[in-house]
């Protein structure tokens, strides 16, 4: 099966760590390059593309001559520490090779779980995107424990693609898709081209981690699957350990492609819509009232009352002239600065608030409209 990458808006590209280190030499330079070609070559498309590395820990271990095997907590920060910078500046110099700059985040499990740092992280990303950078998120091993982290990237990467409203995850693995049964078990396994909806038949198949770099195996990549394809955005699963691991997709080399369940704003936008309680209320003016209808972002000035205790990131309702409900969002301010700023135009904020103000009260990418 053959599928152009270049018809997809924003792709969040998953790396494990077995295709970026070598147990015994280290960083893969050469398969990196190739893969950094392929990204240069698809941003020149206007595609929007988001690296999510695995890799510090397994580079750490080798920098810091750390045996084999299983790591104690402690000494798995300390190479995901020593890992994460060479690991930052290998990615910094074959990127800056074909003239994009990349841009590192670090995540734990809060950032995309608490709604407060969901909204400053995706902030975050989406400017760098919007300054044409190439962000490469990783989970922050240095500090993370059982408790609070993902436990993979493939989660971690699905996570992302949600987050930013990407249309593709690629996970790029040690494997070339989904079988009926582990193949490494099962000589006799089929493997599967497509995927039009992940069914407990389809869980079944999954098996466990296929190395000692890897946190998971084909089970978190269903589970990736599932978060992504119900957030809105496709999925592929394929072998990254050839040179061009992109382009061999578009090759038509061996892959599994997951169908999206809808389309990512339709789906995040339901998310908001059916599943979080409104924390307070935003009235608005006539003038603001149409402009939400035809897809704007609402602003301050169109604001005349708040009313509840909310905090930045809640889910809050917004409501006409009369009451009516026009909509629900995530709010980008805490009810006191909200209650500091109704009806104030943009310029006038920071004066009020001390700060440079946020885009708007509530940002259209974070807004369902009422039916």
């Amino acid at each position: 099966m053959t599928t152009v990458l270049s018809g997809y808006r924003r792709i969040t590209v998953k790396i494990g760590s077995a295709l970026l280190v070598d147990r015994e030499t280290g960083l893969r330079e050469a398969w990196l390059a190739t893969l950094a070609e392929d990204v240069a070559r698809l941003a020149g498309t206007g595609a929007e593309i988001l690296l999510v590395s695995s890799g510090a820990i397994a580079l750490g271990r080798k920098i810091l001559g750390l045996p084999p095997g299983t790591l104690k907590l402690e000494e798995s920060q300390a190479a995901a520490a020593v890992g994460q910078i060479a690991l930052a500046r290998a990615y910094s110099q074959i990127l800056d090779r074909h003239g994009l700059v990349a841009g590192q985040i670090l995540l734990t499990l809060g950032d995309t779980e608490e709604r407060r740092r969901y909204l400053n992280a995706r902030a975050t990303i989406g400017t760098l995107i919007g300054l044409g950078a190439v962000p490469v998120i990783n989970e922050n091993d240095t500090v993370a424990t059982s408790e609070i982290r993902y436990g993979d990237n493939d989660r971690l990467a699905a996570r992302v693609a949600t987050m930013m409203s990407a249309d593709l995850l690629v996970l790029l693995s040690d494997i070339d898709g989904l079988y009926t049964a582990p193949p490494a078990q099962d000589p006799g396994a089929r493997h599967i081209p497509l995927v039009e909806r992940i069914t407990p038949d389809i869980e079944a198949m999954a098996g466990g981690a296929a190395s000692e770099f890897s946190r998971g195996g084909m089970k978190t990549k269903i589970d990736a699957g599932k978060i992504a394809t119900g957030g809105g955005a496709a999925m592929i699963i394929t072998a990254g350990n050839r040179l061009h691991p992109l382009a061999a997709i578009e090759r038509g080399e061996r892959a599994t492609l997951f169908l999206a369940a809808e389309t990512p704003v339709t789906a995040r936008k339901r998310w908001i819509a059916g599943h979080l309680n409104a924390a307070g209320r935003l009235r608005v003016d006539a003038g603001a009232a149409t402009a939400l209808r035809t897809g704007k972002s609402l602003l301050a000035a169109g604001v005349t009352a708040v009313e509840g205790a909310f905090a930045r990131g809640d889910t809050i309702l917004v409501v006409g002239p009369q009451g009516q409900e026009i909509a629900r969002g995530l709010v980008a301010y805490d009810a006191d600065e909200a209650r500091q700023i109704l009806g104030k135009r943009t310029p006038e904020i920071e004066a009020i608030l001390g700060h440079a103000p946020r885009a708007a009260m509530i940002h259209r990418d974070d807004m369902a409209l009422a039916e």
